[in-house]
């Protein structure tokens, strides 16, 4: 089930609400969010429900055994260094055991297949089958609510979670749990026992899922429809321009996507009482590659700084070791998003513009034009999407070899065959949002005319949702990038 669906707006969602608000006692609400997250999860993959739970009573016992090591050293009057000993044992094991789910169930897969394809290359051999390994929903993003949790711990920024249905609900809470934004225990641990729910927090949570929600349905879907058959067409179909409309399709596509799949779960968080952290700040006004990452999907950004590149060092032992660090978390970043070379690759590219501006592009950049830098960052952007959507690594070649101006082909279609009027206003639409100018005109208007504005927009919202609601029972075209993930 997804946010953007019938289902879940329809009947899940309402019926979740009714039963959220109808009692105000926090135990009820935390067995409805419980329970409805439980539904949620199962509603189109309940075999893998069961590795859930072990996942969930796994991670529990790993973090009362981390509480009981460090309650206990400081019983003893342990020092520091005997006390980081006493928990390396339980600490290695619960990360490991988090890591080997993931490793296994994301990449095997990927890590045998290269297996068989480097033995054939060097024996001549015909290749195996490698028997594929279905990839359980969300687990990228509750193995890191997991081990974001135990590092937490290990480090004593939070205690250890005694209520099992609290690290229950926190792993598998559902408006976070399909594709984020990634929340830190210690983020919401007092909300989970401690919250207070209010209808002007709530209003403030509809106002952002309906945003979210046309984000993802009027203008994700829509340029989606075109990206998605301009990569799908044959080599000798693809022209420059049509490779370039693809290009750029998907560059809105994803940004509104995932941008606004984020804004939903923040929205529904709010419903309940929670505070999420913000994953997209218009990141394609960035004017570098540093600044880009400052602003797309922010919290696995801080989730890499702080659980991968900070450990292993940062840029605390001088420039070379930082900007290996810096590299090798963004080579990490690119796998986490699949088990692809494409991935891997994407990931690769961001890493070197990434060092290429620590060792001094930025300096140079910082002297240029605002539309020149910018203009350089959008097209970096850009076609590193092109990496990121392609299906192997021949297939985004022979894309920048055609957006190069080198191209083949023998019955392409013309540009305008692919845009409809639709295609074109939402375009401009996405223009509008994605670069904040339509947050500058509403902050605007607010202060002019802040009464009518208030019913302004509301009824704005009020038609957003209508529209996505017709959209959706329509059986429009309603992809979720995400779900690859």
């Amino acid at each position: 089930m997804v946010f953007s669906s019938v289902s879940f707006l329809f009947y899940f969602l309402p019926i979740f609400l009714v039963l959220y608000v109808l009692n105000g006692a926090l135990p009820w609400r935390n067995a409805v969010l419980l329970v409805a997250s439980l539904i949620f999860y199962s509603w189109g993959e309940p075999q893998n429900l069961p590795l859930l739970l072990v996942y969930v009573i796994a991670n529990y016992g790993f973090g009362l055994w981390l509480g009981h090591v460090q309650t206990k050293s400081f019983a003893d009057g342990a020092v520091d260094g005997q006390k980081k000993w006493a928990q390396a044992l339980p600490f290695a094991l619960a990360i490991g055991f988090n890591l080997a789910g993931l490793l296994y169930y994301k990449y095997a897969h990927f890590a045998l297949s290269n297996w068989q394809n480097f033995r054939s290359w060097l024996s001549g051999a015909a290749l195996e089958n490698v028997p594929e390994i279905a990839l359980p929903l969300g687990i990228s993003f509750f193995s890191f609510h997991a081990i974001s949790y135990l590092v937490d711990v290990y480090r004593q920024k939070t205690k250890a979670e005694r209520s099992f249905s609290a690290l229950f609900t926190y792993i598998i809470m559902f408006p976070q749990l399909v594709a984020g934004p990634i929340v830190r225990f210690s983020t919401v641990a007092r909300q989970l026992h401690h919250r207070r729910w209010s209808w002007w927090r709530a209003e403030i949570g509809v106002r952002f899922f309906c945003l979210g929600l046309a984000q993802k349905v009027l203008i994700a879907n829509t340029v989606a429809s075109v990206a998605d058959q301009l990569f799908a067409l044959p080599s000798a179909e693809l022209s420059t321009p049509l490779a370039w409309l693809a290009a750029v399709s998907y560059t809105v596509q994803i940004y509104f996507d995932f941008a606004g799949y984020s804004l939903m779960a923040i929205g529904l968080g709010l419903m309940c009482g929670f505070s999420f952290p913000r994953n997209f700040h218009f990141p394609y006004i960035a004017q570098s590659i540093t600044e880009f990452w400052r602003r797309w999907h922010m919290s696995l950004s801080r989730w890499f700084r702080d659980y991968v590149y900070i450990p292993l060092g940062g840029n605390r032992h001088g420039q070379a070791r930082t900007l290996f660090n810096l590299f090798l978390v963004f080579v990490l970043c690119g796998l986490w998003h699949g088990a692809n070379w494409t991935f891997v690759v994407w990931g690769i590219a961001h890493g070197v513009f990434l060092v290429i501006e620590r060792l001094g592009l930025s300096s140079i950049l910082a002297k240029l034009p605002r539309l020149i830098r910018h203009a350089y960052t959008l097209l970096m952007v850009i076609l590193a999407w092109v990496l990121f959507r392609s299906n192997d690594l021949s297939q985004a070649a022979h894309f920048f070899t055609v957006m190069a101006g080198v191209s083949n082909e023998t019955s392409a279609l013309p540009v305008m065959a692919y845009c409809s009027t639709t295609f074109i206003l939402t375009m401009l639409l996405a223009v509008v949002f994605a670069t904040g100018w339509s947050k500058k005109i509403a902050d605007r208007l607010n202060q002019s005319w802040p009464t009518a504005m208030t019913l302004i927009d509301r009824g704005f919202l009020l038609a957003l949702l209508v529209l996505c609601a017709f959209s959706l029972a329509s059986g429009a075209y309603n992809p979720f990038i995400y779900f690859r993930f």
